[in-house]
């Protein structure tokens, strides 16, 4: 094992044992700041987000960040280990953020420290960011950095993904409908029954078709999962209340999907947010040449990550499986961590920015 495998696997111990919860992340942010430290690597904290930047940085060549989370949820209840308790066995690392992103994201922190050690000048500026409350989508964490770092050339979002590449990701939009009826005895005929307005809402929109396929994503799915109407069973309720899970390919704005079903139905839909978007690179963008002389597998991501919140260019890749991802007794093998190191070099030292 390779001092700089010990090394990512000695942190993520330290990252495991810490809890950090998303907007409680402030121990593992204080991990990463001493783990920088003693690796004398200078470094920012904002809030609870760790940044680092190239130490031979040029203000004329383009940027390229390396962006991973230590926050993670909380741990399943069908827990048989303690979470917070890094155990290794069977060329395993088992704990809490071990996969998700814990393993990614030492993976990148380890691959910036080499080629910011090593002198290599690269045709462009690298910037670590180890980003708090990406499991909530929150507004402290990536969101709350993109405004103060410079123009980006592409983004590398750390996440376990095989070591696939994923060059598209599904937007996500939560749209509340309200079905309004006229109230009243269940006996009487004068009557508007919102469930049954909202029944047939819901059947239209199980019927919708959003024609744009993605090559990467495929359809755009909006899917009605929770319903609520009612207290007793002889009123006739002023309102039904339903949600609309909305998973958004790259070729729909989150808005122009909105619109489109609202056209649909008879009650009024109101989005909890826009903010969560689609992304896919473009055919024309300078990582396909590195993916191709590489010969890395691509497909598109059905999960969120920060990629939804980067306004550049970007694609999420990372050592372990989405899969094991908010499972109990989670885990990473340790070989994942030095083929993640290991990739994440090749990525670096083969891309060459377009500008």
């Amino acid at each position: 094992m390779s001092e700089m495998h010990t090394e990512a696997l000695s942190l993520l111990k330290d990252l495991i044992a810490t809890p950090s919860f998303s907007r409680e992340e402030s121990g593992t942010a204080e991990v990463l700041v001493e783990f920088l430290k003693s690796q004398s690597i200078e470094y920012e904290r904002i809030k609870h987000n760790v940044i680092a930047r190239s130490q031979h940085w040029d203000s004329d060549l383009p940027s390229v960040l390396l962006c991973s989370h230590h926050d993670t949820v909380k741990p399943n209840a069908g827990y048989t280990l303690d979470p917070f308790v890094p155990i290794q066995k069977d060329g395993k690392l088992f704990g809490l953020g071990s996969n998700d992103a814990g393993g990614p994201l030492v993976a990148l922190i380890a691959a910036f420290i080499k080629i910011d050690r090593s002198g290599v000048k690269l045709p462009f500026n690298l910037i670590l960011a180890a980003v708090a409350e990406e499991e909530i989508s929150g507004p402290d964490g990536i969101a709350h950095l993109v405004g103060q770092l410079p123009d980006i050339d592409l983004a590398i979002v750390g996440e376990p993904t095989s070591l696939r590449v994923a060059v598209a990701e599904k937007g996500l939009m939560v749209i509340d409908g309200t079905a309004k009826g006229i109230p009243g005895h269940a006996a009487h005929e004068n009557t508007k029954n919102p469930i049954y307005v909202a029944a047939a809402d819901i059947q239209k929109i199980q019927n919708y078709t959003f024609d744009r396929i993605s090559p990467f994503l495929q359809k755009t799915k909006a899917s009605v999962t929770q319903i609520n109407a009612g207290t007793q069973h002889n009123q006739v309720p002023a309102h039904c209340e339903f949600v609309i899970d909305v998973r958004v390919n790259e070729l729909y704005t989150n808005q122009e999907v909105f619109e489109m079903l609202q056209t649909q139905v008879e009650s009024e839909l109101k989005a909890r947010s826009f903010r969560l978007s689609a992304s896919g690179v473009a055919r024309d963008h300078a990582i396909w040449n590195t993916i191709n002389h590489l010969g890395l597998d691509t497909f598109g991501s059905p999960t969120l990550s920060d990629q939804a919140l980067i306004p550049y260019p970007s694609i999420k890749i990372g050592p372990g499986d989405t899969l094991r991802s908010h499972k109990a007794d989670e885990f990473i093998y340790e070989q994942e961590i030095a083929d993640g190191i290991a990739t994440y070099l090749d990525i670096l030292h083969h891309y060459q920015p377009s500008v």
